[in-house]
């Protein structure tokens, strides 16, 4: 018989020669198309001037940067809300719909299904406009019921993951509902769940931008006001130049604490298998000579 070769699995088998040259040949293709987008790029921005002192000095004036310091807190501000409350929302209809109750059950679910399939930016305007409420709770308003129910369904989909035999255990041993969801079920949903919880918090992120729609004066609505009142060719892009990395940076900020959560989860005394000393030659059964 042929020796099992445990580098292998059912999915992927170790690449041979013509496929790791094919693989090689692939990655230097693509890295070359990278390289040529981004020295098409760049030639573009040079050859439109945009790196000219003239377009970059207005940033180094106070009130401007003043002016988007503001932009940036207003959009945190607006994140940390709709984030804080979606999360509560999505445990709420969660629960809902996870109940035993049929009425309670169906209308969490007509909520989850009418809010997920409202598109955001029609929330935002519809609470804004007909309803007459303030920027910023109505853009935190409309972040909350998007990324609320799309949360539920994260959340409902995590706990029902977990195997039913741990459901069916905890309850044999005389645990009420409540006990099992807060102590079996949800502490084993949550490593399965953390990846796309982060997920739909920076899409959350990312939508703060819609409030410069209703003028609230985010992040992005700073940028508009500033290049807007600039007098060159092309105003925008230097003020894209700007933000853009901001909020690449304030997302990949997200996601590194998810990761850090990750890795504290995996440390956690509360969530590590016992050692178990193993068995020693010669030990005998109680009871035995």
């Amino acid at each position: 018989m042929k020796a099992l070769d445990h580098s292998a699995t059912a999915l992927y088998d170790i690449p041979g020669p013509n496929t790791e040259r094919r693989h090689k040949v692939y990655g230097l293709i693509s890295t070359l198309v990278v390289l040529g987008l981004v020295a098409w790029l760049l030639y573009l921005l040079f050859d439109t001037d945009q790196f000219t002192a003239t377009k970059w000095s207005p940033f180094e004036y106070k009130g401007i940067q003043e002016l988007l310091l503001r932009g940036l807190g207003n959009t945190l501000k607006a994140f940390a809300l709709s984030a804080v409350l979606s999360l509560v929302l999505g445990t709420v209809l969660a629960v809902g719909r996870l109940s035993d109750h049929k009425p309670v059950r169906w209308l969490a679910t007509l909520c989850v299904e009418f809010f997920r399939a409202m598109p955001v930016l029609v929330m935002i305007f519809f609470i804004y406009v007909a309803l007459k409420v303030e920027p910023l709770p109505a853009l935190v308003a409309g972040l909350t019921l998007y990324n609320g129910s799309v949360l539920a369904e994260v959340f409902r989909s995590g706990i029902n993951s977990v195997e039913r035999g741990q459901r069916e255990a905890a309850y044999a041993l005389g645990m009420r509902k409540t006990q099992v969801m807060a102590h079996v079920l949800v502490p084993q949903a949550v490593r399965a769940m953390l990846p796309a919880i982060i997920s739909q918090l920076v899409v959350a992120l990312k939508d703060t931008s819609l409030g410069y729609l209703i003028t609230y004066e985010e992040f992005l609505h700073a940028g508009k006001l500033i290049a807007s009142n600039l007098d060159y060719d092309l105003p925008f892009i230097p003020v894209v130049m700007v933000i853009s990395p901001i909020y690449i940076g304030m997302c990949m900020l997200l996601s590194w604490f998810a990761q850090w959560v990750a890795r504290r989860q995996r440390r956690s005394p509360k969530t590590e298998a016992a050692d178990v000393a193993p068995a020693e030659p010669g030990t005998l059964l109680p009871g035995r000579q």
